[in-house]
């Protein structure tokens, strides 16, 4: 018998009749989200946080079915940690930072994730996306403690919405029958059947691509295995024409196989089955199959995901396949990118038009994604016999010859966008610096004496100088400025340097609310950073 464990979830917000069910005018909010799963909640968080009034809006009660996204970035950590709840992420996931690329039943090489030392977080843990979404979940239950204006509710499904020029109007279905809202943004985390898509008319735009992707999320009684990617092309066991291993937190392990387009897949899901895949795999392992499914994989997007007071983030604005694990980690970036811009506007501080930067800016995060989610799949499931030449040939060099892995395509694994030539973006003024830390890019963390920079920096504007001389604070537009003064003699002052002066000998940036670069400088300029801050903003 095939057990769901993830079952054990989860009630995080059961339903609760609101004050808003029995008033004769539609109430209006600030802030509303379609969508209690990871990216819903974790917009609401950001927001919440902020002080920013939010309701979330889901159908369910809490956390559904299955493992789903079981790989967090680095990043998605550094944007939880920021949120309150980076540490009991860590503390439960799998943390691993080495992968092996088999082919047949011979290694071709290896790789470390994360080969640079300094860093608060790991490249990448494991985690289930059940626990993902209850960590989350209980920080808002903290915030919400502590005042912050965050409602959650279960089992109030949106049946309709109708966009105005100012506001949106919802209709929502509750146990205790239909009620109406209104919100002055909307913002649809609904997932990648989006419902809130459906009804606004909206599709996606890209690739579907015809292989299908068996997973079981298995428990093994005599877990031999390392703590590692292991991926093998080809595999000797002949359960797949690739086949993927990991492990989870609970002595979980996740098996992808590769199983092809034309499948039936109510029978490959039949235990039998199942186990048949995985017994020529495993040999003589006992084992419990706790959860299976089967996936075809897209590489699509919307085309822009501001529709006026609604804006799009996570599944229900762009898909990628699952290789890379860039399916959640972009999800948390575009709520990362949106929170703080939508904060602004929300409060009278910014401009309505600064919300087409996150528009563009994670249309091009999206685009980037679906790039290096392409290459991916097409190394993975070659679609000719050239390609599947190729492929082989790069996998017989990769094994006795370092120049061809780099060419080895097993999923490359997400990293953070870089948003060149954003428009948030001002010119680049530290000549000799960087480039990881050109404008547009994500701060990368440092140890310091008293912790890590991204701590230091938090989720405001900062002004970040080393061995450069600047005001302690200022204020442009009703926008504080709050400067973190280092030396790269503080801490691991070779990774400072390395990875924000280079060749200079003193530098200052300007450091956005989501830890990504706006502007850097030499030395400290008045006008400049004042420019640079109200471009930042989307006041010039």
């Amino acid at each position: 018998m095939i057990h769901d464990r993830y079952q054990l979830a989860f009630k995080l917000y059961p339903y609760e009749r609101s004050g808003d069910q029995d008033t004769d005018q539609p109430v209006r909010h600030p802030v509303v989200v379609m969508g209690g799963g990871p990216i819903g909640i974790a917009t609401a968080l950001d927001l919440g946080l902020q002080g920013i009034p939010v309701v979330v809006l889901d159908d369910h009660e809490g956390i559904g079915m299955g493992s789903r996204a079981i790989c967090f970035a680095k990043r998605s950590l550094e944007i939880a940690d920021r949120y309150g709840c980076g540490k009991p992420m860590l503390d439960k996931g799998v943390v691993w930072n080495l992968g092996k690329v088999f082919h047949d039943d011979r290694k071709v090489f290896e790789f470390n994730l994360l080969p640079e030392e300094g860093h608060k977080f790991p490249a990448f843990i494991n985690l289930q996306q059940p626990y993902f979404e209850r960590f989350l979940v209980e920080r808002v239950r903290e915030a919400q403690a502590n005042g912050a204006p965050i409602k959650l509710r279960g089992k109030n499904r949106v049946d309709n919405v109708t966009p105005h020029d100012d506001h949106v109007t919802l209709e929502i279905t509750t146990p205790d029958g239909p009620y109406t809202i209104e919100a002055d943004w909307l913002i649809g985390c609904d997932g990648a059947s989006s419902p809130l898509r459906g009804m606004m008319g909206l599709d996606f735009e890209g690739r579907v691509f015809e292989d299908s992707f068996l997973i079981a999320d298995i428990k093994m009684v005599n877990d031999t295995f390392p703590t590692e990617r292991w991926f093998w092309f080809e595999p000797y066991f002949k359960s797949g024409a690739s086949t993927l291993l990991h492990k989870q937190p609970d002595g979980v392990w996740r098996v992808d196989f590769q199983i092809g387009w034309d499948v039936d897949r109510k029978k490959e899901l039949q235990e039998e089955n199942v186990r048949a895949r995985l017994d020529a795999m495993l040999g003589e392992v006992d084992y419990e199959i706790v959860w299976t499914s089967i996936y075809t994989f897209q590489c699509r997007r919307m085309k822009k995901f501001r529709h006026g007071r609604v804006l799009f983030a996570g599944d229900s604005a762009h898909q990628v396949s699952p290789f890379g694990a860039r399916g959640a980690n972009s999800g948390m970036q575009d709520v990362d990118n949106l929170g703080w811009k939508l904060g602004l506007v929300v409060g009278g501080k910014a401009p309505e038009s600064l919300l087409d930067s996150y528009d563009t800016e994670r249309v091009f995060g999206a685009d980037e994604n679906i790039l290096n989610s392409t290459r991916s799949t097409d190394f993975i499931t070659p679609k000719s016999k050239i390609s599947y030449t190729f492929r082989n040939a790069v996998l017989d060099l990769a094994e006795q010859y370092e120049f061809a892995r780099p060419l080895v395509n097993s999923g490359r694994l997400s990293v953070p966008c870089t948003y060149d030539a954003g428009p948030l973006n001002s010119a680049d003024a530290l000549p000799g610096g960087p480039v990881r830390t050109r404008p547009g890019s994500p701060c990368p963390d440092v140890p310091l004496d008293d912790g890590f920079l991204l701590d230091r920096l938090g989720g405001g504007f900062v002004l970040l100088t080393i061995d450069a001389e600047a005001p302690d604070s200022l204020d442009e537009g009703g926008i504080p400025l709050t400067r973190v003064a280092l030396s790269a003699a503080d801490g691991m002052k070779d990774l400072l340097a390395a990875r924000y002066l280079g060749e200079a000998a003193s530098g200052v940036y300007l450091i956005r609310p989501d830890q990504h670069v706006a502007a850097r400088w030499h030395t400290f300029d008045d006008a400049a950073t004042r420019a640079a801050l109200r471009l930042a903003v989307g006041l010039e």
